[in-house]
């Protein structure tokens, strides 16, 4: 399968660091890549502890950056989140959701079991038109830049391999055994169709 045919999606809860961070690196190797989020709203880290800032997913990143300079640029710049809005705004204008993206895709990652559950859920209960199969893995990542990072260098390495593959739904179950024994770290994976 060549670089530019393999179609990815990366999925987090809300569009902001795992799946933009896993998003930014795919792009910078040439590989067809959209991502997304599964929540039903926006959730950024509060100035009040358990009080998230809550964002429409139409929300231009830019307005969010510019929203919390105003709240706290000094909180927000040491926590890291203003340059992950930084990143993001590079990349594309706003957050998307996975429940309103009709594309396929080849492969979709989530970068959390409760995103993948969500992701499964949507796929099985759309209308199925073509039975493509489509291989949603977990990789499961904590939602902070260094855990977003490493979580983003083994889906790029999947992403690799899955390239190289003659045949992809042959060698994808034997793939994920290495990488875990690679990792340590244990994905799920599910065949859906479209």
């Amino acid at each position: 399968m060549s670089l530019s045919s393999l179609k990815v999606a990366v999925v987090c809860m809300s569009n902001m660091n795992r799946s933009m961070e896993a998003h930014s690196i795919l792009r910078k190797k040439g590989f067809s890549v959209r991502s997304f989020g599964a929540g039903s709203r926006v959730r950024l880290p509060g100035t009040v502890r358990n009080l998230p800032v809550v964002y429409d997913f139409s929300t231009t990143y830019e307005q969010m950056r510019k929203d919390l300079v105003r709240i706290d640029r000094e909180r927000y710049t040491s926590n890291g989140i203003l340059h992950i809005l930084g990143r993001n705004e590079r990349i594309k204008p706003c957050p998307e959701r996975f429940q309103e993206c009709r594309d396929r895709f080849d492969v979709i990652f989530t970068c959390e079991e409760s995103v993948y559950d969500r992701v499964i859920e949507e796929l099985w209960v759309r209308e199925q038109e073509t039975c493509q199969p489509v291989h949603v893995i977990n990789v499961d990542m904590d939602d902070n830049t260094e855990d977003a990072t490493l979580g983003s260098l083994i889906i790029c390495e999947l992403c690799e391999h899955l390239q190289q593959a003659e045949d992809m739904e042959g060698s994808l179950a034997e793939l994920l055994l290495a990488v875990e024994r690679k990792t340590g770290r244990s994905f799920l994976h599910t065949v859906c169709f479209y």
